[in-house]
């Protein structure tokens, strides 16, 4: 009773949560919690979608973010009735169609949670790199596949459920499970090379960052706004920094979670805090290089001169990526629960929990056009091919691609 007391206030409070919100309220005209209404668009740019397949109905169950990965012409996605599929970025054809992991049917719906077990199944997404496709599920079972041909490599298991995107990296795949640990395995059989353990704040938001690598690094994002660097070849603590911090006085307060995508510049890594902190790291010691006030639970975007992400009130951001000064920011998708985008050319691509794709300049923020994927949330960040397709996944298992604006 105490965590839903809180679970309620947070809702009420920030107007952020589950996709499912406004039916936990019934017919509720509160304005205050309300996704803004969509403004008309002067001129607005022809969108239409290339192909649509529908994945199935389970991923509502999960509140994760889920989403595709694509290498090359093949965008790799799955679903909760335990399949993987590789299709055809430019067609939506299927490539091939693999049994992944037998699935548990209940899953949570709590956009918030406490920290524990849920029933087998998948969660995440796939990760794809070396020929692999991997993904893991809610039992803490790891699958990685053939990317070319489907068949299944190897199978392993880790300590607790994976909802975070499995990264894979010259010959390893590093994995994390919703109990703080992080994997370092074999690419070429699964085997454990190594193990980092952190402990968790009690309350968080459902789902980690996935990991990013470079310069012999693993860069990892966590729960008390902390960003680790650990080393790639025995998975030991290089340096660690502080985003934000986790202040208040109970829990709900305290949340700082960085779980939304860094980014890792040319020596600079970039990363936002649900606490609407953003920061520039210096790769080589951890040191904060600039800190914004402007951040929120989904990731970064970057480009050549400047980053974008969205807060949690749903103001859009352009930050400079040498000093972290705000180069312009749009208001008027307030409450929309936007992802973190992605560049297709000019665009910035955000998706909406009622379903909308929104295209966003990137020059000066103005929005340039929108289409609605079905009538359901997009929680995962929508992703883009090297023909510019992008791809975009609702949480009812609706996939749908968009050539790139002309």
């Amino acid at each position: 009773m105490l965590l839903r007391t809180l679970l309620i206030a947070l809702i009420l409070t920030l107007g952020t949560g589950c996709a499912t919100v406004k039916n936990w309220f019934g017919s509720s005209k509160n304005k205050a919690i309300e996704p803004a209404e969509l403004v008309e668009i002067a001129n607005p740019i022809a969108i239409r979608a290339a192909w649509s397949r529908n994945l199935g109905s389970g991923q509502e169950k999960l509140g994760l973010r889920q989403r595709p990965a694509i290498e090359g012409d093949r965008v790799f996605v799955s679903n909760d009735e335990g399949r993987v599929l590789a299709l055809d970025v430019n067609t939506g054809d299927t490539i091939w169609d693999s049994e992944a992991v037998k699935t548990g049917k209940e899953g949570s719906r709590v956009f918030f949670w406490r920290r524990q077990q849920i029933d087998a199944g998948l969660s995440g997404s796939p990760g794809v790199g070396n020929g692999l496709v991997v993904i893991g599920g809610r039992n803490g079972e790891v699958v990685a596949f053939d990317a070319d041909a489907g068949s299944e490599r190897w199978r392993t298991r880790v300590t607790s459920e994976v909802t975070a995107t499995p990264l894979v990296s010259d010959g390893l795949v590093v994995v994390r499970s919703n109990d703080g640990r992080t994997f370092g395995l074999d690419a070429a059989d699964g085997a454990r090379k190594w193990v980092f353990d952190r402990g968790l704040p009690g309350l968080g938001v459902r789902g980690n960052g996935s990991p990013v690598a470079g310069n012999g690094l693993v860069y990892l994002g966590y729960d008390d706004g902390s960003v680790i660097a650990l080393r790639v070849t025995d998975g030991q603590r290089a340096w660690e920094q502080r985003v934000a911090e986790p202040e208040g006085r109970n829990d709900l307060e305290r949340m700082a979670d960085v779980d939304g995508e860094i980014q890792l510049g040319l020596g600079t890594l970039y990363a936002t805090s649900y606490r609407g902190q953003s920061m520039a790291i210096d790769t080589n010691s951890g040191r904060p290089l600039w800190n914004r006030d402007a951040g929120g639970y989904g990731g970064l975007a970057l480009l050549a001169d400047r980053l974008l992400l969205a807060d949690r009130d749903g103001t859009i951001w352009a930050l400079d990526r040498n000093n972290g000064s705000a180069l312009w920011k749009q208001d008027v998708m307030a409450r929309r629960q936007l992802t973190t985008p992605a560049i297709q050319g000019d665009y910035a691509v955000f998706g909406d929990l009622e379903g909308y794709l929104h295209w966003v300049r990137t020059a000066d923020g103005t929005i340039a056009g929108r289409t609605r994927v079905e009538r359901a949330p997009i929680l995962g960040t929508p992703q883009v091919a090297a023909n510019g397709m992008l791809v975009a996944v609702t949480n009812e298992g609706k996939l749908s691609a968009f050539p790139q604006p002309n």
